[in-house]
């Protein structure tokens, strides 16, 4: 049987038989099928994600007529990490005179509210001016970035060292305390770029720091929507599972360690989110037809689950992509391929 060259989850290259990549897709799809009780793909789904996964191209394609939205994290950092010495403006008109992009998101340097908050009077001008400059959707993003308010960067106790010590009553008292700076700062920033102009807000990898990070997001975008009920408020998650370091954070009454993507989404989209981007971890032990199958599984019962456009996380790491700074293409465009034939979502 001849091999096909593939990838593990760590983008080196592979060779695999047919047999061999169709026993990695049943298992990948299995592995999130168990984790989060959801529904397997169906026989036949499996064998179009064997078809994509055969594939020879460099790029593979959807054809005409099934393209969906692309939105983008952290937009006007990125060529800057390519060491393409230009500015944020111009970032921005290249995101969507040459690479044809849909929105595009002006963010800083530092992906953070909190450190956003001390400049954001320099970004208000900017994004007034994009406004100006683009025709494509301007959001700004950044992330809640819970972490940051722990001492030594922040003013709160750190729950990390509180934890070891056995004061877990003190650790959970400064997660609250962290969650009410958290969203003081999310909602000061994004009330300040909405009003400059902005197409939209951006909340990207939330959850991060578990679920009081996702609570201190819903808090934040609850508030934002009774002062602007017309703005646009997308989340992206950081990863597939809502990790419990306070453990019994809810929101209305809903615990939030635990929940899943499609759990995720009912949470996001009752506290008034408008789009969600649920995000899958890859293993990089695996295969990436494996990581492609696992994370097609918790997409589609998202998008079953949801009321929301879903524009799901494809990026280092996620979605199926390999763990590497800049994911090769041929990966990247086949996870595309199989999140918009399969799972049906409205964008990535």
């Amino acid at each position: 049987m001849s091999k096909i060259i593939t990838r593990m989850g760590d983008g080196f290259s592979v060779e695999m038989d047919e047999q061999e990549l169709m026993q990695d897709i049943e298992d990948g799809v299995i592995d999130a099928a168990e984790r989060a009780e959801i529904p397997v793909l169906s026989d036949d789904e499996q064998k179009h994600l064997l078809e994509i996964c055969k594939s020879t191209c460099t790029i593979s394609g959807v054809e005409k007529g099934y393209e969906v939205i692309m939105t983008y994290d952290g937009g006007s950092n990125k060529i800057g990490r390519l060491g393409i010495n230009t500015g944020r403006l111009q970032v921005l008109q290249t995101y969507e005179r040459c690479f044809g992009a849909d929105t595009t998101e002006l963010s800083d340097l530092d992906y953070s509210f909190k450190q956003a908050k001390h400049i954001v009077r320099e970004n208000v001008p900017l994004m007034e001016q994009a406004q100006l400059l683009m025709v494509a959707p301007v959001f700004y993003g950044s992330m809640p970035n819970l972490g940051l308010y722990t001492q030594p960067d922040g003013p709160v106790l750190n729950p990390a060292e509180l934890l070891p010590q056995g004061k877990i009553k003190e650790a959970r008292e400064a997660y609250a305390e962290a969650i009410e700076h958290s969203v003081r700062d999310m909602v000061y920033v994004s009330s300040a770029l909405y009003e400059a102009g902005a197409d939209g807000i951006n909340f990207d990898t939330v959850g991060a720091s578990g679920d009081p990070d996702f609570k201190a997001t819903l808090l934040a975008v609850q508030e934002l929507k009774k002062k602007y009920p017309a703005m646009c408020v997308e989340i992206g998650m950081a990863g597939e599972f809502i990790l419990g370091m306070h453990g019994e954070v809810t929101h209305n009454d809903v615990r939030l360690a635990g929940l899943y993507p499609h759990e995720q989404v009912k949470v996001a989209q009752e506290a008034g989110v408008d789009i969600f981007g649920p995000a899958i971890n890859t293993d990089p032990t695996e295969s990436i037809p494996w990581n492609i199958a696992r994370a097609v599984t918790f997409t589609k019962a998202c998008v079953e689950a949801a009321k929301i456009p879903i524009h799901a996380n494809l990026g280092m790491g996620v979605g199926g992509l390999p763990l590497c700074y800049t994911p090769p293409i041929d990966a990247v465009s086949m996870a595309s391929k199989a999140h918009l034939e399969i799972t049906r979502l409205d964008g990535l």
